[in-house]
């Protein structure tokens, strides 16, 4: 059902929202429409999916398959010393339905893979990586041009994050991550957060970029992060943004693509698995 009338708590709850020109009540309307999947549910799932929340975007999906542990609190603010043990969805859409019951939660308990990826995102209009590994980065990127949705990725590591939005799907000019990083790093060249470390606040600052992103996406408006890498170093107090291009020769999104369906990330897990 498309909702075109506000409640009178609605009303109270968005007007921060509506009083502004750039969102208004046709604005919230479409927040309140929106589907967004956001993969994971840990240091930037957590504010992604809180701010999203807050902001009345009407739908949205949680792709997780681990479960809280005490070690996570440091940073994925969604989650409580009281929930550890539970599923991360599940503890995902508690807070959520605390913060916003006109949000609807979908619980994906599972590992986003390529024999679940399009069926999972089939039924979103935004996607948003916030995975922690490379192959998970690839595959999201894959599915996301293969199913046509634009795709919004946060990492993060240390003192450090980055942000970019990807649309290759719209043809000409956008590129998608394959162009930006043509190669998935040798396993163990790049340390995991649990052994670099992360400085927990990285986590909010790259996650609630991530929801501004989605927003302006919903909305239309502002300028959108799409051939723009937008890098955060904590320790130096600095933003930095760097321009990148389509690569004509992109294995997935180029002019004669060697990746034309999610069988390759098949082979990855099968040689992962053995």
């Amino acid at each position: 059902m498309q909702i075109t009338d506000f409640t009178e708590e609605q009303l109270h709850r968005y007007a921060r929202h509506i009083v502004m020109p750039e969102v208004g009540g046709t604005g919230q309307v479409k927040l309140l429409n929106a589907r967004v999947l956001a993969i994971g549910a840990g240091g930037l799932g957590a504010p992604l999916l809180m701010y999203l929340a807050a902001a009345g975007v009407g739908t949205l999906g949680v792709v997780d398959n681990d479960h809280v542990e005490l070690s996570n609190l440091q940073r994925q603010i969604i989650h409580t010393t009281d929930r550890v043990g539970v599923d991360k969805t599940e503890s995902a859409a508690r807070a959520i339905a605390e913060l916003n019951p006109d949000v609807k939660v979908i619980c994906h308990q599972e590992r986003f893979e390529h024999h679940n990826a399009l069926d999972i995102i089939s039924g979103y209009d935004i996607v948003c990586d916030g995975s922690d590994n490379f192959p998970t980065r690839y595959l999201v990127n894959d599915a996301c041009f293969l199913a046509g949705k634009p795709l919004i990725s946060a990492a993060m590591m240390r003192f450090d994050g980055q942000l970019t939005t990807f649309r290759a799907h719209e043809g000409e000019g956008h590129a998608c991550y394959r162009c930006l990083f043509p190669e998935m790093p040798p396993e163990g060249l790049v340390p995991s957060c649990s052994e670099a470390g992360i400085f927990g606040a990285i986590a909010g600052v790259m996650g609630t970029l991530q929801t501004a992103e989605v927003l302006k996406e919903i909305l239309g408006i502002g300028q959108r992060l799409d051939g723009t890498l937008l890098i955060y170093d904590a320790l130096g107090a600095e933003v930095r943004r760097v321009s990148y291009t389509k690569d004509p020769d992109c294995a997935l999104c180029g002019s004669q693509p060697s990746i034309t369906d999610l069988s390759h990330h098949a082979q990855f897990a099968k040689t992962k698995q053995s």
